[in-house]
């Protein structure tokens, strides 16, 4: 199975806003632009939040068969592994596979000869056409490359076979190393795609990790013209490593904690757009900020759980940050006292949560903190989801303008004709 050009991937934690998110697919597909939806939720999300794999597939396929969407979409086993999978073979039709724990464990060193010993080529610079200076890769380097990611591979490789062998159809297969410490360099990223062509591995994306901050939920923290290179020459071996080591020819790029990262939409929009390649952006779950904005600008219960989340989330805060910690930054002085916000209106607790930075308003380390409280609204219950159903109209509006108008025009339309096709 492969993946159309342009692939996004939306989270919808409660599984209640498949079909406004949809909508967003829909009015981008108007402008013409086919982007594929991707419905992502991880093995961690599921145990926060008490609901089962094949609930995401349920909700998809509904909004799917009541909007008459007509292109392709997917379900995404996200960030799995070994021990996880089993559970989500049946209803996921893409696997994001999680190696990076296994990033930096050392190899046997006769494994890593092997890899040269196949991979002469490898063992100088490289000319890669799109990149002006050759990758600077020599025995010693790519040696020390394949020592620290070939252990990584191998698990790839295994968790591929397992999935491979006991789904009973196509699926497209994204490998995730961007939840470890460093980023990897266009030279190693071509290593690493050799590595996972010699496990035999039909990789349709790989996400790797990029210099800078990627945060959940907000825009991204760092040197934009450094990413602009890194970026484009990323593109460029990932061309030169499909023709070279027989890996799809769709391969491309995934910006994981893709959601919010405004300042990059633009350079990843004119990368693709001169080199014809395509790229998958995975979301960091704002839908259910989303539906906070939305039950806030309700007012009535919707505001007043809102609040309560908020104070709770506070009286909790190290427990629910600590496993984000990588991933969020929180000034914690920057956070309003909880009783100074139950004064506030529903609107001004939308505009403070909502993803406008120029709004007065908006409070990053709010959002944050809250970005990563959903499993307080899951303590909830039925408390929360009945509200959403009670508020679905105004939740609604908040997810699909959140997704078209401040996601999917600056990826995909901004500097466009109106009515020019991609």
């Amino acid at each position: 199975m492969s993946l159309p050009r342009f692939s996004f991937g939306v989270g919808d934690r409660f599984a209640h806003e498949a079909a406004a998110q949809l909508a967003a697919f829909e009015q981008l597909a108007s402008q013409g632009v086919i982007a594929a939806p991707v419905w992502n939720k991880s093995h961690r999300e599921h145990t926060f939040v008490g609901s089962e794999p094949a609930s995401v597939r349920e909700a998809a396929a509904a909004a799917v068969a009541a909007r008459g969407w007509s292109h392709p979409w997917y379900v995404d086993a996200d960030h799995i592994r070994l021990e996880t999978v089993d559970g989500y073979l049946a209803c996921s039709d893409f696997f994001t596979i999680d190696v990076a724990d296994a990033i930096g464990r050392p190899a046997q060193a006769s494994d890593v000869e092997a890899f040269l010993a196949r991979h002469p080529e490898l063992t100088q610079p490289v000319q890669v056409a799109g990149i002006e200076a050759a990758l600077p890769l020599s025995a010693d380097e790519t040696r020390r490359i394949a020592r620290h990611f070939l252990s990584a591979c191998r698990e790839a490789g295994a968790l591929w076979r397992h999935i491979d062998a006991n789904r009973g159809g196509p699926f497209v297969t994204e490998v995730s190393m961007d939840e470890t410490d460093a980023p990897q360099t266009p030279p190693e990223l071509l290593v690493i795609l050799a590595l996972l062509a010699d496990e035999k591995i039909p990789v349709e994306t790989i996400a790797p990790k990029f210099t800078g901050r990627f945060n959940k939920g907000i825009d991204y923290v760092g040197d934009l013209a450094q990413f602009t290179r890194e970026f484009n020459d990323d593109i460029a071996v990932l061309a030169h490593a499909a023709a070279a080591y027989g890996l799809p020819a769709s391969l491309k790029l995934s910006v994981h904690s893709g959601s919010d990262k405004f300042s990059l939409y633009p350079i990843i929009r004119e990368a693709a757009g001169r080199s014809g390649a395509g790229f998958h952006i995975k979301t960091a779950g704002t839908t259910w900020l989303e539906e906070l904005i939305g039950l806030a600008e309700a007012g009535g219960d919707g505001l007043e759980l809102t609040r309560e989340i908020y104070a709770t989330a506070c009286a909790d805060i190290d427990t629910l940050t600590a496993p984000y910690a990588a991933v969020i930054d929180i000034d914690r002085e920057s956070l309003p006292d909880p009783d100074t916000l139950r004064s506030w209106s529903g609107p001004e607790l939308a505009a403070a949560i909502r993803h406008v930075p120029t709004h007065p308003g908006f409070n990053a380390s709010l959002r944050q903190l809250l970005h990563v409280a959903f499993k307080l609204a899951a303590k909830q219950g039925s408390r929360y989801t009945d509200l959403l159903v009670a508020n679905r109209d105004i939740v609604a509006q908040q997810v699909t303008e959140n997704l078209f108008e401040r996601h999917m025009r600056l990826l995909f339309l901004a500097d466009r004709p109106s009515g020019a096709s991609a």
